[in-house]
Order: C-alpha cells, then sequence, then structure tokens
C-alpha cells in the first residue's frame, strides 16, 4: 500500500458525506452528485452551526461598542483572523478579512500596484489565470501606466516557464499567478518561480483560490509576498475572503476603502489610518462569515489536509481514467498526477458544453460548464467553453462512476 493509500484508508468519506445537509437531496429525481466544488463547496453542519451560533447569541458590531456582546462579536472576529492565520501557517498580523478572492487581489492591484508602481513598471501575469487575477491589473496598468507581461501555458496544460528569467528582468516589480488553474487543474511550482522572482527583488502575488482548500498551504514554505482564497470554496460561507501580505507592504499601501473601523483620526480637513490590517478593513465586517471561517480550519484540520488532497488525487486520477475510455472526449491539462489538481474540464465532441451540463443535470450531475472566467485561456485551448468536473473530500468514486454513465447519455442522445 502506497503512502497515497494509507493517507486515504484513514478518510471515513461516508462520515464527511454525513457532515453535510446539502448532499442528502435529490435532484430531477437523482440522488445528487455534486462536482462544481471549484464554483463553491457544499457546508458541513459544523460550519451551519457556527454562523447560527453567531447570529444567534453574539450579533453586534465589532471594534464599537463596549457592552458585552459587542466584545463577545469583537472576540469572535479576531479570533477567526488568528485561526486562519494558522490555518495558512502565516503571521495573524497581515491577514486582512474580506469578502472574497476578487476583493483580495483588487486590494493589491489598486493599494500596492497602481499607487506605489511607477509608469513603466512591469507585472508578469500567466495565460491561465481567473478574469479576478487578470481584469484588477488591466485596470491598474490602464491607470499607472504600468506594464503587462505573460506566462504562456503549454500545449500539456503545465504553465511554461522557459521565459520565467527574461520577464523577470528591469522593469518587473510583481508576479502574479494562480497556485492551481480553475480550469486545467494546473499545479504551478511556485516555490520556484517566489525563488527566481525574489532573486531579482521582484514581488509575487499567489491567487490561491483553488489550493488553499485542497492541499496544505504554507504562506511561511512559499515565501511568497501576497495570497488571496476564498471562504466560500473552502466549505465556509460566502462573504469571507481572505489576502495575506508581508505587515511591512501593508504598512506601505495607502488604504483601499475609507470609512468606518479603518481610520484612526478624522477631522473635516485629513484623516489618519488605524494600524494593519483593520486599515483595509472599512465598514462592517461579515462576522457571520468569518465565524463559519474559523469553523471550517477547525474541520479541516480535523480531517487533515494531507487526507484531504491524497482523496482528492485518488478521485482525479479515476475521473481521468474514465473520460480517457470515451470516445468522442477531449480532456484538458495535465495528465500527470503529480501536476495537477481536481479540477477537469473537458468537452464531448459536437455538443456544447452548455448542452452536456445540461443533460447531466438532468441525471442529478452537477458540473460547471462555460469559460469558468479564463477567456483568454479558452482562446488559447481554441475552444469556446468547456464542461468541468471538480472533486472534493465528500466525493465518491461512485460519483464518478454515475458521471460516467450520464455522459454515456449525453453521447446517446446526441450520435
Amino acid at each position: 500500500m502506497t503512502s497515497l493509500d494509507v493517507a486515504t484508508a484513514t478518510l471515513d468519506v461516508a462520515a464527511v458525506r454525513a457532515d453535510f445537509p446539502l448532499l442528502q437531496r435529490r435532484v430531477n429525481g437523482h440522488p445528487l452528485v455534486y462536482l462544481d466544488s471549484a464554483a463553491t463547496s457544499q457546508k458541513p453542519q459544523q460550519v451551519l452551526d457556527a454562523v447560527d451560533n453567531y447570529y444567534r447569541l453574539h450579533n453586534a458590531n465589532v471594534h464599537r461598542g463596549v457592552h458585552t456582546i459587542g466584545n463577545e462579536a469583537t472576540d469572535i472576529f479576531e479570533g477567526a483572523r488568528t485561526r486562519v492565520a494558522r490555518f495558512i501557517d502565516a503571521p495573524a498580523e497581515g491577514l486582512v478579512l474580506l469578502r472574497n478572492t476578487t476583493e483580495a487581489l483588487n486590494l493589491v492591484a489598486s493599494s500596492y500596484a497602481r499607487e506605489l508602481l511607477s509608469p513603466g513598471d512591469r507585472i508578469v501575469l500567466t495565460e491561465m489565470e481567473h478574469h479576478s487575477n487578470l481584469v484588477p491589473w488591466q485596470l491598474a496598468a490602464e491607470r499607472a501606466g504600468l506594464e503587462l507581461a505573460f506566462l504562456r501555458v503549454n500545449d500539456d496544460g503545465t504553465l511554461d516557464l522557459s521565459g520565467l528569467d527574461e520577464l523577470l528582468a528591469p522593469p518587473t516589480k510583481l508576479v502574479s499567478l494562480s497556485h492551481q488553474s480553475n480550469v486545467l487543474g494546473t499545479v504551478v511550482p511556485l516555490r520556484a518561480v517566489i525563488d527566481a522572482a525574489h532573486e531579482r527583488d521582484v514581488l509575487v502575488c499567489v491567487d490561491a483560490a483553488q489550493s488553499v482548500p485542497h492541499m496544505p498551504v504554507s504562506v511561511r514554505d512559499l515565501d511568497c509576498d501576497f495570497l488571496a482564497f476564498s471562504g466560500h470554496k473552502m466549505c465556509a460561507p460566502m462573504g469571507a475572503g481572505v489576502l495575506w501580505a508581508r505587515p511591512e507592504l501593508l504598512q506601505r499601501m495607502p488604504p483601499f476603502l475609507g470609512g468606518g473601523s479603518m481610520i484612526l483620526r478624522v477631522s473635516l480637513e485629513k484623516s489618519t489610518w488605524s494600524t494593519v490590517p483593520h486599515k483595509f478593513e472599512a465598514g462592517t465586517p461579515d462576522v457571520g462569515a468569518a465565524a463559519g471561517l474559523a469553523a471550517a480550519c477547525d474541520y479541516f484540520d480535523a480531517i487533515g489536509m494531507d487526507r484531504v488532497h491524497a482523496h482528492e488525487q485518488q478521485l482525479t486520477s479515476h475521473l481521468l481514467s474514465l473520460l480517457e475510455e470515451m470516445d468522442g472526449i477531449d480532456v484538458y491539462g495535465p495528465h500527470d498526477m503529480s501536476a495537477r489538481g481536481g479540477a477537469v474540464s473537458f468537452n464531448v465532441t459536437d455538443v456544447h458544453a452548455h448542452d452536456v451540463g445540461t443533460i447531466l443535470d438532468r441525471q442529478g450531475v452537477a458540473v460547471r460548464a462555460g469559460h469558468h472566467c479564463c477567456q483568454p485561456l479558452m482562446k488559447r485551448l481554441g475552444v469556446a467553453a468547456t464542461a468541468r468536473a471538480s472533486v472534493y473530500l465528500y466525493n465518491t468514486h461512485e460519483e464518478i462512476d454515475a458521471l460516467g454513465d450520464a455522459l454515456a447519455e449525453v453521447r446517446r442522445i446526441f450520435r
């Protein structure tokens, strides 16, 4: 038995599934097969209870009152900050609690890139980026006179790093890239990129929306400068997002939004800002979502992210084998399991991805269909859209087989 088998053997998937109320549903007369966790994950009862507990017993605004429940709410919110920082092995003073990955990346693109970089400075991105890690940089470049350059994608779905050294040369100041592609499942060798960038005094921003929920991620080990991810993709509520940044960078960066909570002193003529990270958290935060995110961290640590990752690897290997054995299906992304995660994009020959998704839904199988907020990557692949099946800790091998049966129905209908 391999180490992968040993890790997976200790993951009781039936017990995990029992924690997720929505997975007990039937859809169109069939048991739900939820293979769209790359878009958003389902929520375990433990997370739902944490959110409910906050609103039932501790609902108050934070950092403002002197009354008991106000202090309790503040403790919950600040406790979530500490808990999430521990989950990603990062200093809590650099952790900003936001709404989602998109807001976190916009914060960096606006407050750092647009305000602290100079006209002519270059930002390096990749061809496989989600729009959330592309559009904010386009806006920053347009407003601040910056240059954008791109690492390309190889035909096998891996990232072409052959031109990295050239792209890291002056005037490059920042690299921003996904840890794991939401379309191809490609896992980027981040530490090699970060080490090469830091040798040139180039900062690195990591879109970890598809990695933190699926594998052990240590900010200290990666040594990145910025890291962003969303709670809703890791079994936490929507409305919980995270930006971790080196505190010394946050000190230099101007506020992203202005208003309550992020100030120190305000006069009619001028304002001064609160300490890091609070100066980036304007207005009333989503305390309930933060409580749910902290509970999700507890949930995953109790299971073990290494076990989650091992289980997903086995499911993904099964999924790839199933798709490759079927005629008339094109699969995109690496086939080497050491280079990929559990998001698998594919197309059925001569059938639009939306039609594939619709027919699968009739069989109770939920997948994503479309451009996945990656239109430039779709152009690189030469397609308008793909269907995407993505696995998570609560999926089973039987569900992979159910997808295969439903795809056979697609083939029958469009024969």
